[in-house]
């Protein structure tokens, strides 16, 4: 049996930061990923939204990384070259209702840290002629990113520095012995391995990963919930991004841009199933006509028929639908009793923004171990 230092299992936005950060730190670094590729899953299935951290509750995890994690991307992508845009965002208010949230959104961010801008709806549609409001707040520090470039941006710092990736390799089954964790390892080429340090960053897949640890405690039940998201046919008259108001479940049939100009609206909420779920990234060209009300709220000149099914991504909840949104997880050994084990859970929206912080949070419950 082959022994290694450190196991990353997910080949996602965030492991592989993580792989990336222990490579850098001098440690021996293996990343498991089950599919044939980096970033299958959520990593590239979202909005390639770089958040400023507002919606978050002031103190929690999201918040600090979303933060953090957004100062070291930017300074990250300038270095590395990986392209990006700070065009900004609106979130907008559409009725006397949401002026009043809106309000409590411009206190959330303060008191996370982050700046907006009040702007009347004289002023927002000033700057935006095709919007409809009442009301917006501006972030200029919201903007969009190629999330694959910043993937293999962070493949290949790992790989610069020692780390390998094995492709086609799901997780099985592991357990502990006295010098490590063992992991059975499947695909093509099956293996075992013995390391010293674990890292669980399978995203969908973190809490059925965990589960198959013997003597693993305190696993969640994975919920998913996917995001339908539909592109825009004709020209789009907007140059940032416009944000209705946010639910528990996400923030909003929102329009982004991508870094060519093409817009598209989304993602929707659809709760899909729980743990043993297959990920059906189908898009039903049905649910569009939900979102022409929607959308039309802040944009009423959206022309019919406009709108086409685009793709489909899955959030790794740790709720229910009608839950209050959760936290990002980490969890070391105290919480689930498996020495040498790290477990991210719920790693979500804004997981994209906050990876290089939550890579340096694992680095240093590593070194603690």
């Amino acid at each position: 049996m082959e022994s290694v230092d450190c196991v990353v299992i997910g080949a996602g936005v965030v492991g592989l930061a993580v792989a990336r950060a222990l490579a850098q730190a001098g440690r021996e670094v293996i990343i498991i990923e089950r599919e044939p590729w980096i970033g299958a899953h959520t990593s590239s299935r979202n909005s390639e939204v770089i958040h400023a951290g507002i919606y978050y509750p002031h103190g929690s995890r999201k918040a600090r990384a979303c933060v953090e994690g957004r100062k070291l991307l930017h300074r990250y992508c300038d270095e590395h070259g990986v392209p990006y845009r700070r065009c900004g965002k609106f979130i907008v208010a559409t009725d006397a209702a949401e002026v009043t949230t809106l309000a409590k959104v411009h206190e959330q961010a303060r008191a996370n840290g982050v700046e907006l801008v009040w702007l009347s709806a004289t002023e927002a549609c000033a700057r935006e002629p095709a919007l409809h409001c009442l009301g917006a707040l501006e972030s200029p520090e919201t903007g969009i990113i190629d999330s694959h470039a910043l993937m293999l941006a962070y493949q290949g710092d790992a790989e610069a520095a020692g780390a390998m990736l094995a492709f086609n390799a799901p997780l099985e089954r592991g357990y502990i012995d006295t010098r490590g964790v063992v992991l059975d390892i499947g695909g093509a080429d099956p293996m075992r391995l013995r390391a010293s340090l674990v890292v669980n960053s399978a995203g969908l897949w973190a809490p059925l990963v965990a589960s198959q640890i013997e003597s693993m405690r305190a696993v969640p039940t994975a919920y998913f919930c996917k995001g339908n998201y539909y592109a825009l046919s004709s020209k789009v008259p907007f140059s940032r991004l416009i944000y209705p108001m946010h639910n528990n479940a996400g923030l909003g049939v929102h329009l982004t841009l991508d870094l060519g100009g093409q817009a598209r609206f989304g993602p929707d909420t659809e709760w899909v199933g729980t743990q043993g779920y297959a990920p059906d990234y189908s898009v039903d060209p049905a649910r569009a006509d939900g979102f022409y009300a929607q959308i039309r709220r802040y944009w009423p000149a959206l022309p019919d028929a406009s709108l086409t099914p685009s793709y489909a991504g899955l959030r790794p909840k740790l709720g229910a639908a009608g839950d209050p949104a959760c936290d990002f997880v980490l969890q070391s050994t105290d919480e689930h009793g498996v020495p040498g084990w790290i477990n991210l859970y719920g790693i979500e929206s804004p997981g994209l923004t906050a990876s290089l912080a939550l890579a340096d949070e694992v680095l240093g419950m590593a070194q603690r171990m």
